[in-house]
């Protein structure tokens, strides 16, 4: 890797603090996001219902880009989504993968960051790893994330300050036992021999929604995530969240803090897990050559 990960956790690196520069006074707070997280509950339901139906029906598919597909899932989930949380919330922003982007959300404190459908190659495959992913950002910082599996009826939430939950239990980032390599989720597509070093330690295992794999390691069935990759921010804003209110850290590149709501919506490379995964992690990167 070219450079070690960093405590990317500047958009919050103590649990519940905001990125570096900006402020969340007034919000992140369970009472304080009470009301957007029904809302979101509410639409990361209503979406995966269509996305269910879909999944076991018919449903047509293109390419928004070369090796980019979109389906009905994704648009009709969209609009579902967006159809709620803008009744509830007008004045918010909005940042999907499924809209053209506004730049008039750069000047709003607070914005929806949302992908209906993360893992949309799994689902047209008829693999059932993707979710609804549905986060809020508040002047620059992740404060409340949704994450929804359908097929499962897994409904994961996190508030800042507030903890992380699956369909209502407290979850936990995992801590690794001695007698068993940690297991660290990948995408399919990460670049095989960065990994090598990875594997003589870390019992790897793919899985398609980066959304999903950070919820997994929220709930402690994996001990971190790793993408070499950059990642928009409508697929990691919930789950980061889900993450540190979980008691993990997420990590970036170095010079890339997790904040939120750019101009380009993108974050560079990112490593989610406890503390002590992370540390494991960085010390087997910074053996990889440039």
């Amino acid at each position: 890797m070219e450079q070690a990960l960093s405590s990317g956790a500047r958009a919050s690196a103590e649990k519940g603090s905001p990125s570096p520069g900006t402020s969340n006074t007034g919000a992140g707070t369970p009472a304080s996001l009470a009301d957007e997280l029904r809302a979101a509950e509410e639409a990361a339901r209503a979406a995966g219902d269509i996305i269910a139906r879909l999944y076991r029906g018919e449903y047509r598919v293109r390419e928004k880009s070369r090796g980019n597909p979109v389906t009905t899932a994704d648009l009709m989930a969209n609009k579902a989504i967006r159809g709620i949380i803008e009744a509830r919330f007008p004045d918010d922003a909005w940042l999907s993968e499924e809209d053209a982007d506004d730049p008039g959300r750069l000047d709003r404190s607070r914005v929806w960051i949302v992908d209906p459908l993360d893992g949309t190659r799994e689902f047209i495959k008829g693999v059932p790893e993707f979710c609804v992913s549905i986060g809020l950002a508040v002047n620059g910082s992740p404060v409340l994330g949704v994450i929804y599996h359908p097929l499962r009826t897994e409904l994961f939430d996190a508030v800042r300050g507030g903890g992380a939950r699956l369909n209502g239990k407290p979850l936990q980032v995992s801590r690794p036992a001695d007698d068993q390599p940690p297991r660290l989720l990948i995408s399919r597509s990460e670049p095989r021999r960065r990994l090598a070093e990875l594997a003589r330690e870390f019992a790897l295992e793919s899985m398609g929604s980066i959304a999903y794999r950070l919820a997994s390691v929220g709930r402690g069935y994996a001990d971190a995530t790793l993408t070499f990759r950059r990642v928009k921010e409508w697929d990691v804003c919930a789950g980061i969240v889900m993450v540190e209110e979980a008691g993990g850290r997420t990590m970036t590149a170095p010079g890339e803090p997790a904040i939120f709501n750019q101009r380009e919506p993108v974050l560079q490379q990112l490593l989610a897990g406890s503390e002590a995964s992370n540390a494991r992690i960085q010390t087997l990167l910074a053996r990889l050559p440039d």
